[in-house]
């Protein structure tokens, strides 16, 4: 922010001093939740805000009002003209302050396999070993507390009814996120962190399926199994065939009608 810089003391509690431009501290927000400290979706909340009166001793708090949307149009306007525009690439799909959702086509790619307790009569997947695997194009979409790894059922870019897939990549759990592990987290959910998101999935080990991850493809041979023969035969394009519509249990849609890319967007928001 180019109103106030931040002071961080040494017991790590955080004060704001002018930057020099001008501004005063004009408005005071409160935030109450019925839920403690801690807002929860089912918690009640309620917000006012208040004008600031400046004495000699300092600014004082006074009494408030009730926040409204106004309100809160209001500011955001206003701060959103020190926020710096944003140039998006053809493949993002959503782009916003909590959510950012791109797509990537289908690729071969050299993937990493180091399989804790491989099946017998594997043939290129028995040892460790990195070789190249075709992918099938997937949907991602960040936000500040994870990753979700979607595949899609075509290579182009999705439209907002478009279905979703279950992921084949070994990291994936069964309702769609990215098991981290050990894993380092990009810091942004920004434009800029698209490619550390991409080398989460696509540059870490794969060493078991998840929990479930087996009944997320057609046929018999599982998910190892069939990773071991596209490598085996050096496959150029992945069976999205073999790929099951997402259906997370938690979210069952009515009349089992596919999970659409605008849905899996709205969830995360």
């Amino acid at each position: 922010m180019s109103a106030a810089k931040e002071l961080r003391s040494a017991d790590n509690s955080v004060e704001f001093e002018a930057a020099g431009d001008g501004m005063t501290l004009a408005n005071a927000i409160l935030l109450y939740s019925g839920g403690g400290s801690a807002i929860g979706k089912s918690a009640s909340a309620f917000a006012s805000i208040h004008d600031v009166e400046h004495g000699t001793d300092g600014p004082i708090i006074a009494a408030g009002k009730p926040l409204t949307r106004q309100h809160l149009r209001r500011w955001a306007e206003a701060l959103g003209r020190n926020a710096k525009p944003e140039i998006l690439p053809a493949n993002v799909i959503a782009a916003h302050p909590d959510v950012l959702a791109w797509w990537v086509p289908e690729q071969v790619r050299p993937a990493h396999f180091d399989l804790s307790r491989p099946p017998t009569g594997l043939q290129a997947l028995a040892q460790k070993t990195t070789i190249a695997v075709p992918y099938p194009a997937h949907l991602f979409v960040a936000t500040r507390t994870g990753l979700g790894v979607y595949a899609l059922p075509s290579n182009a870019r999705p439209a907002a009814e478009t279905p979703v897939l279950h992921s084949p990549v070994l990291n994936v759990f069964l309702g769609g996120q990215l098991c981290w592990g050990n894993i380092a987290k990009p810091r942004a959910l920004s434009v800029s962190a698209m490619a550390e998101y991409e080398r989460a999935v696509f540059d870490s080990w794969s060493t078991h399926p998840n929990a479930g991850q087996d009944q997320t493809v057609t046929g018999k041979s599982g998910l190892v199994r069939l990773w071991d023969a596209l490598a085996a035969r050096k496959a150029k394009r992945f069976p999205v065939r073999r790929l099951k519509t997402f259906f997370p249990q938690q979210r069952r849609p009515a009349e089992h009608r596919p999970i659409t890319v605008a849905q899996i967007i709205e969830w995360a928001c």
